[in-house]
C-alpha cells in the first residue's frame, strides 16, 4: 500500500512554494525558518527527489517540484473549501489593515459602510505583521508598499502617499498654512517609524532647529500627539482629512512630499472571492481617491455580481 508523505511536511512545502522563501513561509506557519526547511527536506527524502533549487536570494522549483506543488496546493484548497462548507459564514469578511489605517480611516468610515452593506459582518485585524490569506483566513488586506505583492494577489492602489505637515491650530498659530521654512524648522517635530522629516526638510532646503522631538512607533500616535499640540507631524493627507475638515489639525505648509509607498488593497483572485468579499472590495475602491476603472464606484447593496463572484458551492 502506498504511504502518503507526512502532512506537516506537505503543508510546509505548500506554503514555501507559494512564497518561494522559507523565511516568509515560517512567518505564516508560526515556525522557525529552520523548521520549515527541515520539513521540506523530510518530504524530499520521502519522495527521493529535490523539489526546490536553493539559491542565495530564495528558492526555485525543480522540474518535478513545480507540478507537484500545483497538485498539493489544489488538495489543500479542496480541504479548505470542504471545511468552509461545514462551517459556512457567508456574510463574514476579515480584513487585515495597519493600525493607523484602522484607527484613522477605516473605523471613522464604518458608519457609511454599514449603511450600504448592513448584512456583512466585517471583522478587522489591525497589525503591522505580514498576514496570511490561507492560515489566518484573511479575505482582504490593506498594506502600504509598492508592487509587486505576489503573482497570486490582485493589488489595487487606494491612496497615494501624499505626505503633509500638520499641527494643532494652537501650536501653529494664525499663520498656519503660511509658515515660512525657517519658522517650520524651529517648531518641535513628531517622529514615527517612517522617519520622513529629514527628507521633508531637505526638500524645503532647511535644517531642523528644534532638536530630536518625540518619537513614536505608529502614525496614528503621531497624529494624536499633533492634535494635542505636542508638535508637527508628517502624515498621509487622507489619514487626517477628517481632522483638517474639523479644524482639529491644520496643514502648516503647502509643501507635499510624494512618497513611493502607496496604500494598496490586496485580494485573492476574483474566482476565489465570495459575494460579501467582493462587495467590501468594491466599497473600498469607491471610497478611495483612485477609483478602479474596471469596476467603477458602485454601492454594495443590490450590486449585480457575475457567476465568478458567487458564493462557493458544496
Amino acid at each position: 500500500m502506498d504511504v502518503l508523505p507526512p502532512l506537516n511536511a506537505l503543508r510546509a512545502f505548500e506554503v514555501a512554494g507559494r512564497y518561494l522563501n522559507f523565511r516568509l513561509a515560517a512567518q505564516e506557519m508560526g515556525l522557525t525558518q529552520g523548521a520549515v526547511a527541515q520539513q521540506v527536506r523530510l518530504l524530499e527524502a520521502h519522495l527521493g527527489m529535490a523539489l526546490f533549487e536553493r539559491h542565495a536570494k530564495g528558492l526555485a522549483f525543480s522540474a518535478a517540484g513545480r507540478g507537484y506543488h500545483a497538485a498539493v496546493a489544489a488538495s489543500f484548497d479542496g480541504l479548505r473549501a470542504a471545511t468552509q462548507v461545514l462551517r459556512p459564514e457567508p456574510g463574514k469578511v476579515l480584513i487585515s489593515v495597519t493600525p493607523a489605517f484602522a484607527a484613522k480611516w477605516l473605523i471613522p468610515n464604518l458608519p457609511a459602510f454599514s449603511e450600504v452593506c448592513p448584512e456583512i459582518d466585517l471583522r478587522i485585524m489591525a497589525t503591522e505583521k505580514l498576514s496570511s490569506f490561507h492560515s489566518e483566513g484573511i479575505n482582504l488586506a490593506i498594506r502600504q508598499g509598492a508592487p509587486p505583492f505576489g503573482a497570486a494577489l490582485e493589488a489595487i492602489c487606494l491612496f497615494r502617499q501624499d505626505v503633509i505637515a500638520v499641527a494643532s491650530p494652537h501650536l501653529a498659530g494664525a499663520q498656519a498654512a503660511q509658515l515660512v521654512p525657517p519658522a517650520l524648522a524651529e517648531l518641535p517635530k513628531l517622529h514615527d517609524g517612517h522617519d520622513l522629516w529629514p527628507q521633508f526638510l531637505a526638500q524645503l532646503g532647511v535644517e531642523d532647529q528644534a532638536g530630536r522631538g518625540l518619537r513614536l512607533n505608529q502614525v496614528a500616535l503621531a497624529i494624536d500627539a499633533a492634535i494635542s499640540g505636542q508638535g508637527l507631524a508628517l502624515v498621509p493627507r487622507f489619514l487626517v482629512a477628517r481632522d483638517l475638515a474639523a479644524g482639529t489639525l491644520v496643514q502648516v505648509t503647502p509643501e507635499v512630499l510624494q512618497g513611493d509607498k502607496a496604500f494598496y488593497l490586496l485580494a485573492e483572485p476574483r474566482k476565489k472571492r465570495s459575494k460579501a468579499v467582493e462587495q467590501v472590495r468594491r466599497w473600498l475602491v469607491e471610497m478611495s481617491d483612485q477609483p478602479d476603472e474596471r469596476c467603477g464606484p458602485r454601492p454594495c447593496r443590490d450590486t449585480p455580481l457575475g457567476p465568478d463572484t458567487a458564493e462557493p458551492q458544496p
